[in-house]
């Protein structure tokens, strides 16, 4: 696909903090990641790896330490106190806790008629709202409404709505139902997935959880402590996995069906940012750790997949490494 058929370009992009009274913590450590129109890209890994701190520089709300963040060919603009620039509103965020982003002092009807563009004028601009209520399943009755007034999953489509509003091209879902019950996250989910086919949207969809992202992603990028470890086609992934931690990742999964699987542990836990490991970052946890692991692996192109890995690399990979 070529560059410029990309709506969102993430490239070589690094975010670091520097708390009072602590070392430097280097959350994102240098990620390149693309999305084009009509897209869905799951980003995985688990809570720590960075993820929140990517998808907020990519949707302009923080600036990168290092790196490029570019929205339909432009570079994205890290907001202030300003109005973003009207070139960018088509890049939009859904975040994990609807209550905390929705203003609880202010009606749904006028939150929603915020993002409702300028051009829209007079009664259509009513209009527009409850068409934007009525796409996420809402009745044209919960613009008099206040925040506090809905469920979790009203809250999430409500906030979905908003985010609609200024008729974004691309949308970057931030753990979107982690917070809800199994019933309102199926039905988040569903909304999400048929707004990007049917209105050819492109959407980064942030998720710990694989098995969902497995459910609704064309491509599944998998971070780990602020790295990309590995991309592919979310099918492939699933069905060949080429880096231990994607693989880790996948035996985690509970399997249902004739041949049921309990679910496999990752053993440890996600280092401290401020103290990450030397060499591969995974290599602590890695159960096929060997000598090269010690240097930092580069991104092997498997043709139309990569992997950070080693054991990617026919050249130096052993056979027996390779096997597993």
């Amino acid at each position: 696909m070529s560059p410029e058929a990309h709506l969102l370009r993430i490239s070589d992009v690094e975010v670091e903090y520097r708390p009072r009274g602590r070392a430097r913590v280097r959350a994102v450590a240098g990620v390149s990641l693309d999305v084009a129109a009509g897209q869905i890209v799951g980003l995985v890994g688990e809570s720590g790896c960075g993820k929140s701190s990517l998808a907020r520089v990519a949707v302009g709300l923080a600036a990168p330490s290092a790196g490029t963040v570019r929205f339909a060919g432009r570079p994205v603009t890290p907001l202030g106190w300003r109005r973003r620039p009207t070139d960018e509103v088509g890049l939009q965020m859904v975040f994990q806790n609807p209550y905390a982003s929705l203003n609880p002092r202010r009606t749904i009807g006028g939150q929603l008629l915020d993002g409702v563009p300028a051009a829209v004028t007079g009664p259509a601009r009513r209009t527009r709202v409850t068409e934007l209520l009525d796409r996420v399943g809402m009745p044209a009755s919960a613009a008099d409404r206040y925040p506090h007034q809905f469920s979790g999953g009203q809250r999430q489509r409500l906030a979905i709505a908003r985010a609609l509003a200024p008729e974004p091209r691309m949308i970057i879902a931030d753990e979107p139902v982690t917070a809800l019950d199994a019933s309102s996250q199926a039905q988040v989910v569903n909304l999400l997935v048929g707004l990007v086919r049917d209105l050819d949207m492109g959407m980064l969809f942030i998720s710990h959880d694989l098995a969902l992202v497995h459910e609704i992603a064309d491509v599944t990028a998998v971070m780990y402590l602020g790295r990309i470890v590995e991309t592919a086609a979310t099918r492939e992934l699933w069905r060949s996995p080429r880096h231990p931690y994607t693989r880790a990742l996948i035996d985690a999964v509970p399997q249902i069906g004739p041949a049921p699987r309990l679910p496999a542990t990752l053993a440890g836990e996600v280092p401290d940012p401020a103290n990450a490991p030397s060499g591969c970052r995974f290599r602590p946890r890695c159960p096929h750790a060997f000598a090269p692991c010690g240097d930092q692996p580069p991104t092997i192109d498997l043709g139309g997949r990569s992997a950070a890995c080693w054991l990617a690399d026919p050249a130096v990979a052993p056979a027996t490494a390779r096997a597993h």
